[in-house]
């Protein structure tokens, strides 16, 4: 059976870990691999760096962060992208409270306080019920920790200046999945609905008890909705 290329772009402070169910269940259909986005600062420079390392066509998984690099994927590169699946995004610019979030904590990094600043983003990024999971929380913290304070800053710094995809969305034509988790409250189902409104023929699925990082909070519901994805 012939397997499709998958890639994986991860979202603000996750790498591999953050898609490990899903990369081990779709083992059969995919052939995955996974983006690295600490390697810039600016979304142009990540994707061209995600394209330099893909195969000429793929299927594209992203989360958050990542999806801000995968519209600027399909910016620059959309013959290449064969199918696409977002999850916890947003198309939208930052509203002005969040960017300053981002400053804020982009100037504890700088003076030495990142340690502080991932089990202070918990609450934010996983559902409730799942704050109090020690397997979840040390995948969470442990992503962090090997990322790191300098791609942090990195990380945020391409985030602040990203271009806006909205009006990117309706020029979008292949098949696409938007998802993420009920209770996120970075990106909300509402976003997500904004999202998959704008792509024509989107598919939108809301994922029941996940905030955040669906793939790890909901990783079997994720892998299932990606397996149809890839097959649809």
């Amino acid at each position: 059976m012939t397997r499709s290329p998958l890639v994986f772009c991860p979202g603000l402070l996750n790498d591999g870990a953050l898609w490990r169910h899903q990369i081990e269940s779709l083992a059969d259909v995919a052939a995955p691999s996974v983006a690295d986005l600490t390697v810039a600062d600016t979304v142009e420079e990540l994707a061209r760096s995600v394209l330099d390392q893909a195969p000429s066509e793929f299927a594209l998984a992203a989360l958050s962060m990542g999806g801000y690099v995968a519209f600027e994927i399909l910016r620059q590169a959309p013959g290449r992208v064969r199918r696409l699946a977002l999850f916890d995004t947003r198309a939208r610019l930052d509203p002005p409270e969040s960017r300053q979030r981002r400053l804020d904590m982009i100037d504890i990094a700088r003076r030495g306080g990142f340690s502080k600043l991932p089990p202070q983003m918990l609450a934010g990024l996983l559902h409730p019920d799942h704050v109090a999971d020690p397997r979840m929380v040390e995948t969470v913290l442990g992503m962090a920790g090997r990322i790191g304070a300098e791609a942090f800053i990195r990380q945020q710094t391409a985030i602040l200046g990203r271009p806006d995809s909205l009006p990117t969305l309706p020029g979008l034509r292949l098949p696409t999945l938007v998802a993420g988790g009920r209770q996120d409250g970075i990106t909300p189902p509402d976003i997500l609905a904004e999202i998959a409104d704008g792509i024509p023929g989107a598919k939108l699925v809301i994922i029941e008890e996940a905030g955040h990082l669906a793939p790890i909070e909901q990783p079997q519901a994720v892998s299932a909705l990606l397996r149809c994805w890839l097959q649809f």
